[in-house]
């Protein structure tokens, strides 16, 4: 099959090399245009950019598809399939009718379950106990296509969403072949979506970083693990913003108000609105990542108040 491959960041990388690796044949990839990176600010390609050309094959960057031109040099390539892979652009139903056998996604969750933007990282902040990889046709609403293939992925009481970003970057490349083969054997089996089981997944703001320390050690936890590695939850440290990339919570009664520092046992413990909460990774500006004995070695930090 001709397959033209849509995709932007790192978790699109997998699927791509699979499908170079595979039987198909990639015929174009499009990806979102180059955009400034770094401290020089200079513009760099995008993960999949990178691949593509690496295999020498054709990469397109539109703004958008209503620019004039794009969707007749989409229908030029004469796709059997275009895979979509956290792409970053919307796709109208003209695009999506080019493919002769329609177009797949590889989304992040158990679908219907954390349809949208930050499906990883909000089942990690919810408190699921696993998540896992959709194949799903693409249609005009959102993650809302029939479902072609399901695998699910535990979430660990330590898993963050960086991890978990990797290992179903590997799960997805690897159900979107089997689909993909399926497709081309001409036997499927596509599963709607139950519209009643439908939760969301919003995009992530940066404004979400910020721990409320009222709330209960569970939760500062799992937003925690939730916000790794982007972008990163964050408190006050003395005037300075204190990154927080590991925490556990701990069976450990604490007297002060919740985001009170108790060094009593050589640890950065922290009250919280319910329970106690040991940070074990932290960085301020400038410096590098600390665990917290290394931290409190050169921070004496017992009787401070985070988030002041």
């Amino acid at each position: 099959m001709n397959i033209v491959f849509a995709g932007t960041p790192d978790f699109a990388v997998p699927t791509l090399q699979a499908l170079i690796a595979s039987r198909h044949r990639v015929v174009a990839a499009y990806t979102q245009p180059d955009r400034p990176a770094g401290r020089g600010r200079k513009l760099t390609a995008s993960p999949v950019k990178t691949l593509a050309m690496t295999h020498d094959i054709p990469v397109y960057q539109p703004e958008n598809f209503k620019q004039p031109g794009a969707i007749e040099a989409l229908a030029a390539l004469q796709p059997d399939l275009l895979v979509v892979v956290a792409y970053g652009l919307i796709l109208p139903q003209a695009v999506l009718d080019i493919p002769k056998f329609g177009s797949l996604n590889v989304h992040g969750s158990l679908l219907p379950r954390w349809r949208g933007a930050a499906p990883i990282h909000r089942a990690v902040m919810a408190g699921d106990v696993e998540t896992g990889i959709t194949i799903m046709k693409v249609v005009k609403k959102l993650d809302a296509g029939d479902m072609l293939y399901k695998v699910a992925c535990p979430i660990g009481p330590t898993s963050t969403s960086s991890e978990l970003h990797d290992r179903l970057a590997l799960m997805g490349a690897e159900g979107l072949v089997t689909v993909v083969d399926q497709i081309a054997a001409g036997n499927v089996v596509a599963e709607p979506q139950d519209e009643a089981l439908v939760t969301y997944a919003h995009k992530l703001e940066k404004a979400e970083a910020i721990l409320d320390w009222s709330e209960s050690a569970d939760a500062l936890d799992r937003k925690i693990r939730g916000l790794n590695a982007w972008p990163v939850a964050q408190t006050s440290f003395d005037g300075q913003v204190l990154r927080v990339w590991r925490a556990a919570v701990v069976a450990r009664p604490l007297r002060g108000a919740p985001g009170t520092v108790d060094c009593g046992e050589h640890a950065l413990d922290v009250a919280t609105g319910a329970g106690t909460l040991r940070l074990l990774e932290v960085q301020l500006p400038g410096g590098k990542r600390l665990n917290a004995r290394d931290f409190l070695n050169a921070h004496p930090a017992d009787g401070a108040v985070l988030g002041l």
